[in-house]
């Protein structure tokens, strides 16, 4: 991105379907400085990307709220939403609609008094309906129509017709459809935003995790201190049962954390001096010290919920058609319910075109349409970070539907990344406790992650290191030399031999392990429809014994990085749609080339930023688990958009041939946008 330009999401309210996201989006996007803006609907929020040097956040409030919609003043998930059933004028109005609908059906249903139903309709087309019609008025100005235009046309046209006929004496009203109408769409629009922050609630508990305080050490004391004042560098406490306020390093102390909410992990992690802990993770046993290292924006918490702001934010191409259909959809509608009054005109009473006219605009209503992709890929992507899979956007989630080839990188990946020891051979007359007691000793200053798995290896088996060592001296490329209890110990090459005074007492065997689930997940994908592959730059034969335990039949070692681009590029021209899964900087031209890349959560910033998904743990089961959430997101939206078009499809033509009564279109249009909402929360 240019270094000028600067990104900004404005929650906005009172947008009533796609139609507006779209009017508002159209707006953004002709302002000056503004390189991109993105309006969606499902998570009412306005993001756009500008030149600082030609616009600024002002211009981009006072464009929405020209266009008759409000910009909240508070962030945040809940701040946009004008429909949202907290909202006390909401309830208000709904409240109104339903105290009058009631008596109003009744007494349209037995042709009671007509003055009595307008006094009755009054208050629900003039308090209650009033968003509609100023909504409707408000598209007007600007040239535009929307759904606020096609239920003010119809209840508007029902009211009116309504009055005159009272006026004239006449006993045909239809007050009762005008009142009965708005107080459907008050009730689905209620429930369509109760259902709308369900979807939400992923990134709402992400932001929940961010406590308010923190408790900072200053002169030996604990103070509690906002957590917007905590600076890196400063000792933080934590107690147990308390959360992590910032991303920090233990100095004090050994605990259980439990990280789940961050990584999917359910198992508590052990923390001793020099672990990373980060905020949001909560202390489960013992008491801890920390550095704090990033702070604010800077913690793994908020880049989460960025990154999960973004995703629910953006498009996946799978909605282009919903776009460009909706785009015509609200004036073509209008079209239709013009020609159906000038066609029942002709063969019926005027009050027969009327109703007919109004239940095409009742039923046309385009909200499902406008929520079929947007909310499924809210509750998605928000369902992926509870998983602690991270998936950058609607592009990514789409495309990972379509994978039918995983490359596999092998080191960090299939494997640990670590060095361990797997076998300790000792000569005659040594025993394996003595071989192992040696070499860790010597190498216990080493900072070589084979020297550091020796050591490790002798700690699990108890052994008590010696503790007069001297002369430590590591050997470049042959080992490491140290005398230990007056004997000098080499540990080296070739292998790894241990020689005490010159003469070899054993050797030990050292391995990158392949993880436990490795093998399991190679089953999982391959039942899944993947050909998996196995690509690392290790020795062939090193290579092929790590495939051969995971079950891994395809195979490329010895591979450079430049290399493994091409081998990306290879499949690619074959036909195969590829993730590649990887870790290491090595991995990223590869993470980029792939149709996916996967940046495993034990990974380098470099590959994680070149990855289109991103696991936070370190597990093999997340790169079946991502392919199956796209699988099954793209499965509901594409259900969401069956039925969205077919709703229209099948609703029009039978409300233009009048066998449709304008209260039932208001239900079944009300309904229709619960449904989809509803079934996007299946993804769940």
């Amino acid at each position: 991105m240019n270094a000028a330009l600067e990104r900004i999401d404005l929650p906005v309210s009172g947008m009533t379907c796609a139609a507006c996201a779209r009017s508002i989006e159209r707006t953004l996007s002709r302002a000056s400085g503004v390189a991109r803006a993105n309006v969606n609907f499902a998570t009412s929020t306005a993001t756009v990307e500008f030149d600082t040097a030609r616009a600024q956040v002002s211009d981009f409030v006072n464009a929405i709220e020209d266009l008759g919609y409000g910009v909240p003043a508070e962030t945040g998930p809940d701040a946009a939403g004008g429909e949202d059933a907290n909202d006390p004028l909401q309830r208000r109005r709904l409240a109104v609609a339903l105290a009058g609908a009631a008596p109003l059906l009744g007494l349209g249903m037995a042709h009671g008094p007509a003055w009595i139903q307008l006094l009755l309709a009054i208050p629900e087309v003039g308090y209650a309906g009033a968003p509609f019609y100023s909504g409707a008025w408000n598209a007007l100005r600007h040239r535009s129509a929307n759904m606020n235009t096609l239920i003010a046309l119809g209840t508007g046209a029902a009211f009116l017709y309504s009055v005159y006929a009272t006026l004239r004496g006449r006993h045909e009203v239809y007050f009762e459809a005008a009142g009965v109408i708005i107080a459907l769409i008050l009730v689905g629009r209620t429930l369509e935003g109760r259902a709308r922050r369900r979807a939400s609630q992923a990134i709402r508990g992400l932001m929940d995790l961010q406590p308010p305080v923190a408790l900072v050490v200053r002169d030996g004391a604990e103070i509690e201190t906002p957590v917007e004042q905590v600076l890196p560098g400063d000792l933080l406490s934590v107690r147990p049962g308390g959360r992590i306020a910032v991303d920090g390093a233990v100095r004090a102390g050994q605990s259980a954390v439990d990280e789940s909410m961050l990584t999917g992990e359910s198992l508590p992690v052990e923390k001793r001096p020099g672990d990373r802990v980060f905020a949001g993770a909560i202390n489960r046993s013992g008491s801890l010290r920390y550095e704090a290292l990033k702070v604010g924006r800077g913690t793994l918490l908020q880049q989460m919920v960025e990154l999960v702001r973004q995703a629910q934010g953006s498009r996946a191409p799978v909605a282009r058609l919903a776009d460009t259909v909706s785009g015509y959809f609200t004036m073509a509608v209008l079209g239709v319910a013009l020609a159906t009054f000038v066609g029942w005109f002709f063969v019926a009473p005027f009050a027969t075109a009327m109703v007919n006219a109004v239940a095409v605009l009742i039923i046309a209503c385009p909200c499902a349409l406008g929520l079929a992709t947007p909310v499924a890929i809210m509750v998605g992507t928000g369902r992926g970070a509870e998983r602690g899979i991270l998936i950058k956007g609607g592009e990514a989630l789409e495309r990972a539907q379509q994978v039918n080839t995983v490359l596999l990188d092998k080191t960090g990946t299939i494997t640990t990344g670590r060095p361990r020891v797997v076998a300790v051979l000792p000569a005659a007359g040594a025993t394996e406790d003595e071989v192992l007691l040696l070499a860790a000793s010597a190498e216990r200053d080493s900072e070589h992650p084979v020297g550091k798995a020796i050591v490790e290896a002798a700690r699990v088996r108890g052994l008590a290191l010696e503790t007069a060592v001297a002369g430590f001296q590591a050997l470049a490329g042959h080992g490491v030399r140290a005398r230990v209890g007056g004997r000098e110990v080499t540990v080296g090459r070739p292998g790894i031999t241990v020689a005490v005074d010159g003469a070899a007492v054993g050797s030990i065997e050292i391995a990158d392990t392949i993880k436990p689930e490795a093998a399991a997940v190679v089953r999982r994908l391959r039942e899944m429809g993947m050909e998996v592959w196995m690509v690392t730059g290790d020795r062939r034969e090193t290579a092929a014994e790590i495939a051969r335990q995971a079950g891994i039949e395809h195979l490329r070692a010895e591979v450079l990085p430049d290399q493994k681009v091409a081998e990306v590029k290879k499949l690619q021209a074959a036909g195969k749609i590829v993730l590649m899964a990887g870790d290491g900087i090595n991995d990223a031209p590869a993470l980029a080339q792939a149709d996916v890349g996967l940046a495993m959560g034990s990974g380098t910033a470099v590959a994680m930023e070149a990855g289109h998904i991103t696991l936070m743990r370190d597990n093999l089961n997340g790169v079946a688990d991502a392919i199956a959430l796209s699988r099954r997101t793209m499965r509901i939206i594409r259900q969401n958009l069956f039925w969205a078009f077919a709703y229209n499809a099948l609703g029009i033509p039978v409300a233009a041939l009048g066998l449709l009564n304008p209260m039932l279109a208001s239900a079944a249009m009300a309904l229709s946008s619960v449904t989809v909402v509803t079934n996007s929360l299946r993804v769940k």
